[in-house]
């Protein structure tokens, strides 16, 4: 039996146009639910469901290999027509699946959705008995209808919030069914319905300009801030990343960089905390060896090129008893993408060149190279 994702993502938007594809967290707003499916080991294949080239485009240059674009038809990518009729027609158009296999419907407006919620919702659906299941959030607020009535609660004995059992809100993230259910209710949920219970945090919807702002603020502290016992080690590069890449020569050939005061800081914070540093780098200079003497970084590996960055990694690992999984890694040019993708931690300057910002699991950062990025994600890394 086969495990499908779906997300459609039409062209259209009233209120934020080519919202699916616009820049949320530095990346297409599109990007975090498909690699949410793209992570979830039960996910067999993922299908985005668009009416429109240059959503189809932004996509596939994502590199995600779990997902194949779906084209969807006019009709069923108008402002009237429903997520049911796509996937009807979806289905219709795919008669390779069976009335067994299980289809995962997910809304490209839920950037929060994370791969351990889809692993756990399966689990769920499988292992309990339901014919579908419905993502919510436990909310204990209080609601009124337009006419002046309360609709869960009695205002005049009001509960306290912790004696409040509240209400389970929809969220709009996913649902699951099998694909012969979806066919005989028309409908993405039927049956016995199951609730999938994420996070608070995830209700927010992305229906208007100032959403986007909220989103993001919960997406970096919820989501994309890893929690200080996954990184046990900090790696950095050296040009574009603690320096502008600028080359400074004077008349008589003596070579300068400029380096930023405040990542110096970084690295003593992380050394407060714990956390063990290195710098590896393709150049070898003196001025990099003086640099890493101030900042009193662990280890320093000049000189590594072709593979050599991702080999000095792993020797430092070695040398720690950790994984590359326990390492966080700032890199911003092509001869750093092996390290970055396999770190536990990946992250860019803002200006890292286009092929490093296109990796499926790199963070990156408001500032560039030279201008302090190096604290600024340090401070992602570190509790508040």
């Amino acid at each position: 039996m086969s495990t499908i994702g779906l997300v459609p993502a039409r062209c259209g938007s009233k209120s934020i146009p080519f919202k699916n594809i616009k820049s949320f967290c530095q990346k297409p707003l599109v990007y975090w639910t498909l690699s949410a499916l793209q992570q979830c080991e039960q996910v067999d294949v993922v299908y985005l469901a668009t009416d429109c080239e240059e959503v189809a485009s932004v996509v596939l240059a994502l590199g995600l290999d779990k997902v194949q674009i779906y084209h969807r038809s006019p009709d069923n990518a108008s402002d009237t027509a429903s997520t049911e009729s796509v996937l009807l027609e979806f289905l219709e158009a795919h008669p390779e699946y069976s009335a067994e296999d299980t289809l995962v419907l997910v809304q490209a407006t839920s950037p929060l959705l994370e791969s351990q919620h889809l692993e756990e919702a399966l689990t769920q659906y499988r292992s309990e008995g339901y014919d579908s299941i419905v993502s919510c959030v436990h909310t204990r607020r209080f609601f009124w209808n337009k006419e002046g009535v309360p609709i869960n609660y009695d205002y005049r004995n009001r509960p306290r919030r912790q004696d409040f059992k509240g209400w389970w809100m929809e969220n709009g993230a996913f649902y699951i069914q099998s694909v012969g259910g979806i066919k005989e209710h028309q409908n993405r949920l039927g049956g016995r319905i199951g609730i999938y219970e994420m996070p608070e945090h995830t209700a927010v919807e992305l229906d208007e300009p100032v959403d986007w702002t909220i989103a993001e603020s919960l997406m970096r502290a919820y989501v994309l801030k890893p929690q200080p016992t996954q990184v046990r080690l900090f790696l950095t590069d050296v040009d574009g990343v603690l320096t502008d890449s600028g080359m400074y020569y004077t008349e008589n050939g003596d070579e300068y960089k400029k380096f930023n005061t405040r990542d110096g800081m970084g690295f003593e914070l992380l050394r407060k905390a714990g956390i063990r540093t290195g710098i590896i780098t393709s150049e070898n200079t003196e001025i990099v060896t003086r640099r890493a003497t101030k900042i009193k970084a662990d280890y320093l590996h000049q000189g590594q090129r072709d593979g050599g960055k991702l080999a000095a990694a792993q020797e430092i690992c070695e040398k720690e008893g950790i994984s590359l999984h326990e390492v966080a890694y700032i890199g911003d040019d092509i001869n750093c993408i092996e390290l970055l993708k396999r770190v536990g931690f990946a992250a860019c300057p803002a200006d890292a060149v286009a092929q490093v910002k296109a990796l499926p699991n790199i963070h990156i950062l408001s500032t560039k190279g030279g201008q302090g990025c190096v604290r600024e994600l340090v401070e992602m890394l570190l509790p508040l």
